[in-house]
């Protein structure tokens, strides 16, 4: 019996990790259509290494729906078509060319929080428990059956790196698992309707990783945890400049909301109902890990020492 053949969008570590487990099925990749790698996107191997080491013919998408495209990919006859961690909503003519239908890997429990960021989004509003879904795709954005999810838990401290390394590894064994009932029409397909309603969370804009100071310590320990290195990182605006709080941790100890106070253990900074203790700052293109110079900072912002 051949092997099924497919053709994979992908980008991210999810993205690669997916691909390894279609790989480990048995699939055959004709192509991968991509996204060549940012200088800010070094910490994983994306998913054209994969490919090349493979023999895969690797594509860079930047307009992935344009018309030359969408022949090439007819003119393959696949029989799946994957997406996995890509960036542009795929159109509805190409979901119509597999044979054996169209699917993608969303890093959520559809479904709630469909859309953009959801590894992100999960850990701003607290949850305790996320995982990754595969479904059937249609033109509407993470719509469609559900073929098979895996759940995951959230640790108190979880970042963004730390899930999205959760997502992967569950990714790729969902993959692998589904292909067998993929090929010979087994596999389960579950309406999303039929789980309760959905949610949807948009892009995240720099201005989403604000921290404000009417925030609670949870609220603003969920934000940081959420855009974490190698994220972009949460930060404070003050009329005197800003300053990126790339890592806190919740404290026990009092300050004052808008306020910090240096202790023996480092410097604390007040929220709406406690206090963040600092562990590192980015000030000025700079690393800053010295509490002394946490105060200096937050004090050169212009930020009232609780202390005085």
């Amino acid at each position: 019996m051949s092997k099924p053949r497919a053709v994979v969008c992908a980008y991210s570590s999810v993205g690669t990790a997916a691909l390894e487990g279609l790989l480990e099925a048995g699939v055959e990749v004709v192509a991968l259509y991509t996204y060549a790698q940012g200088a800010d996107e070094r910490w994983f191997t994306p998913p054209a290494v994969v490919a090349s080491a493979q023999g895969i013919p690797v594509h860079m998408a930047p307009s992935f729906n344009d018309d030359e495209i969408h022949a090439a990919i007819a003119a393959l006859r696949p029989d799946f078509l994957f997406s996995f961690y890509f960036r542009e909503m795929i159109q509805a003519r190409f979901l119509e060319i597999p044979r054996l239908g169209a699917y993608n890997l969303h890093g959520s429990l559809l479904p709630k929080y469909r859309g953009r960021a959801p590894i992100n989004w999960v850990l701003v509003k607290g949850e305790t428990e996320t995982g990754v879904t595969l479904h059937a795709m249609t033109p509407k954005p993470d719509d469609g059956h559900i073929i098979a999810q895996a759940r995951l838990p959230i640790a108190w401290d979880e970042t963004a790196l730390s899930l999205t390394d959760k997502a992967a590894a569950a990714g790729r064994d969902l993959v692998r698992a589904a292909i067998p009932g993929l090929v010979d029409g087994t596999a389960p397909r579950t309406d999303q309707k039929s789980l309760g309603p959905s949610t949807y969370f948009g892009g995240r804009k720099p201005a989403d990783s604000q921290l404000d100071f009417t925030m609670s310590v949870a609220e603003a320990f969920n934000q940081i945890r959420a855009v974490a290195d190698p994220w972009p990182n949460a930060f404070l605006e003050t009329p005197q400049g800003s300053v990126k709080v790339a890592w806190a941790l919740p404290s026990a100890e009092p300050c004052p909301p808008g306020r910090f106070r240096a202790t023996g253990e480092g410097v604390l900074l007040g929220f709406a109902d406690g206090a963040l203790r600092l562990n590192t700052l980015k000030w000025q293109g700079l690393r800053v890990e010295r509490p002394s110079e946490h105060a200096d900072i937050l004090r050169s912002l212009g930020l009232p020492d609780a202390t005085r």
